[in-house]
């Protein structure tokens, strides 16, 4: 081989360091450039007659650290090793020039002589701009996605579906009412805070979601606040899947929807209900009814509906002004609330007009219009009732058209054409009243409604007529008498109490008859007490169940003996078994007061009621009345005689007065005689009688014998 010089060896190592993959520059122990390769000159952005010479600290360069911020001069590579002797790896410094800065990875190191005193600094240096870029760039993102996740309501989470690792972020908790899930972070917390009537659903949705491909979701759920209370939520995120589409991780954000399920109840509540009465309006009542036709359709039962309009409502309008009219309309809802059942709808049309639909009246046609025909006559009792507005109080009334309907056949614009015509028919008949829309129950209703009028106008006129059947003793002498009524309806129709006294119970005419029939009782009394034979009588009067529940019943009756003279201990008040089911408490207080008046009570029909052997204890009675069931079986139902024997030993053992009715044969009366039986009824004995031919003939002037 052939000798190389030296300058050729320099002139090789120049060639290979401008082939470097790094820019190269050595500085010597003055810190000034001696060397830059060609990547180095490129990189600095300078030419090798810029660089060599030149010291970057005396020159004042402009470099940047890696924040940004300005790099003294001590912090330059060279001048850190020159100043150490320690090699230096990884430091970034950025370039500033008359382009954009250039970012570069720098590593410096030592070169020492023979005294290890540094004679040359050797400094490399790669381009990282990209990766400099690209940092920045992520952290720029990293933070306004913390911003926006900061500034935002919702609540990120993530769920490695692998691991089954569960993150939450601080707004998920937060959201919760939590300051942190410090604790309680676990994997199954979210399953812990979701409400129970969801947790089946979210089940039900990850089965079908993690199997599928798709990629995204969206579901409504709610979770447990921290005082105790469910926030609802709306998650939205994405789904990760692997090569082989398998579900691996589940990313997503919460959203608040308290305030949004809040607003989304207003409006349904301005499309839906009245904002005066905060009743459900027309719109609500149309669909509602398409789901009762529909439930009427499958179950066959019947149902009503009613269209109620207020009398003479434009009038207070008019004159009063439309602030009393709405504070009307007000009291009006309320009133109808509190009188209809909860499951009944109820609406207001618009105007002074409501409609109300009555569900589940039974298969029967009839039954449901008695049933809606309750209902009707229960509203227009509230209704008619007085309101107070402001500091008038005012009178009102309404008219109420009823149709019945059980979904078959049936829409609902027809049904609503049937009540309001009713409703104006209604009207048409006098207002404060109500009408039924198919011709037969119409028939049926104006039937009832004329009976109870007329009824009314017989109780005015005087028609109900007192008939006395007598009592009497073992020895065939009058002891008493039972008052009986009959309607006097015209000259020659007389009805008997099975024709009228059921409606009159339902109608509640019942009290103004009993009233009736017990003032005119006592004003007998009182004649008969001027009577040597009459005056020994007791009279035994029929009490209804409804009269015994009115708490002023006792005092009634005290007014009718003041006002009368009638003495009462001749006076006996015949009550039912079925009186004994109402409130125990309260009838025996009002039967106690009406004893201190000197009134006895007879406890009517015993052993066919709600027969108990307590109220025998209990309740002040006098005697017992043998129902004539019972009487009427003896020598025919070997059954009937023990029962009756058992009922005389029964008032025998608590000192109570028997009376036998229904005696029809001599058979009869001698069994009973013989019994012990203390006084007898019958048609054997005596028929009723009208109260003055009764009086004529068993008076002292007339009298009678059985």
């Amino acid at each position: 081989m052939g000798s190389t010089s030296s300058t050729d060896i320099l002139r090789s190592l120049d060639a290979l360091y401008d082939h470097l993959p790094a820019g190269v520059v050595v500085h010597a122990a003055d810190g000034r450039i001696v060397f830059a390769n060609r990547l180095a000159q490129e990189l600095l952005g300078r030419s090798e007659a810029d660089l060599i010479g030149t010291d970057p600290v005396v020159d004042g360069w402009a470099v940047l650290r890696e924040d940004g911020s300005v790099q003294p001069p001590e912090e330059f590579p060279a001048a850190i090793v020159l100043r150490t002797g320690q090699k230096l790896s990884g430091h970034i410094a950025g370039i500033v020039g008359a382009g954009p800065t250039r970012w570069l990875l720098c590593n410096a190191y030592p070169e020492l002589d023979d005294a290890g005193r540094v004679r040359h600094v050797a400094v490399c240096f790669t381009d990282c701009t990209a990766l400099k870029d690209a940092q920045q760039s992520l952290a720029t993102s990293e933070e306004r996605l913390r911003l926006v996740l900061k500034g935002s309501t919702d609540a990120s989470w993530d769920w490695d579906l692998v691991t089954g690792a569960v993150y939450y972020s601080e707004r998920w908790w937060n959201m919760l009412g939590y300051p942190s899930g410090e604790g309680i972070d676990d994997a199954e917390a979210w399953r812990r805070l979701l409400h129970p009537d969801d947790d089946g659903m979210i089940t039900d949705y990850l089965a079908d979601l993690l199997p599928s491909t798709r990629d995204s979701f969206t579901l409504e759920f709610r979770l447990r606040h921290h005082d105790g209370h469910y926030v609802p939520v709306l998650s939205r995120g994405f789904v990760l899947r692997d090569g082989a589409g398998t579900a691996v991780r589940m990313s997503g954000v919460n959203t608040d929807l308290t305030e949004r399920k809040r607003t989304e109840r207003r409006i349904y509540e301005l499309a839906y209900f009245d904002h005066l009465t905060g009743l459900p309006n027309r719109r609500f009542l149309i669909e509602e009814l398409e789901h009762i036709l529909a439930r009427s359709r499958r179950s066959g039962q019947c149902s009503a509906l009613l269209y109620l309009d207020l009398d003479n409502f434009k009038l207070l309008n008019d004159t009063m002004g439309h602030d009393m009219g709405d504070m009307l309309l007000r009291q009006v809802a309320h009133r109808l609330r509190s009188t209809v059942r909860d499951s009944d709808q109820l609406a207001r049309l618009g105007g002074d007009e409501f409609v109300v639909v009555l569900e589940g009246l039974g298969s029967s046609p009839g039954g449901a219009a008695t049933e809606a025909g309750r209902v009707v006559a229960k509203i227009l009792a509230t209704l008619g009732q007085a309101y107070q507005l402001g500091s008038l109080l005012f009178k009102s009334s309404a008219s109420i058209g009823i149709t019945l309907f059980n979904g078959k056949g049936s829409n609902i614009e027809t049904l609503l054409k049937q009540a309001d015509l009713a409703m104006y028919r209604a009207k048409a008949g006098g207002r404060n009243n109500a009408c039924f829309f198919d011709p037969s129950m119409q028939d049926a209703a104006d039937r009832r409604a004329a009976f109870e009028a007329s009824m009314r106008d017989g109780l005015s006129l005087g028609e109900f007529r007192l008939f006395c059947q007598p009592q009497f003793d073992r020895r065939g002498e009058v002891v008493g008498a039972e008052v009986l009524v009959r309607w006097q309806r015209g000259e020659h129709e007389v009805i008997g109490p099975e024709h009228f006294i059921g409606f009159a119970e339902e109608s509640g005419l019942i009290l103004p008859l009993g009233a009736y029939v017990l003032k005119e009782s006592c004003r007998a009394l009182a004649r008969w007490h001027g009577d040597s034979t009459l005056r020994h009588l007791k009279l035994a009067v029929n009490v209804s169940v409804h009269q015994m529940r009115d708490p002023a019943f006792p005092a009634a009756v005290a007014d009718i003996l003041d006002d009368t003279g009638a003495p009462p201990e001749r006076l006996c008040l015949e009550l039912t078994e079925s009186v004994f089911a109402e409130d125990t408490e309260e009838i025996t207080q009002r039967m106690y007061a009406l004893r201190s008046y000197g009134i006895c009570f007879a406890l009517d029909d015993f052993g066919t009621g709600y027969s108990s052997l307590a109220y025998l204890k209990y309740f002040p009675l006098a005697s017992l009345k043998i129902d004539r069931s019972f009487v009427r079986d003896v020598g025919t139902d070997p059954n009937a005689v023990p029962i009756v024997e058992a009922i005389i030993a029964l008032a025998r053992k608590l000192r109570l007065d028997i009376v036998a009715e229904g005696v029809e044969h001599e058979s009869q009366r001698r069994f009973l005689i013989h019994g012990g039986c203390s006084s007898l009824q019958g048609f054997l004995l005596g028929r009723p009688l009208p109260i003055d031919d009764f009086e004529h003939l068993y008076s002292a002037a007339g009298i009678g014998h059985a």
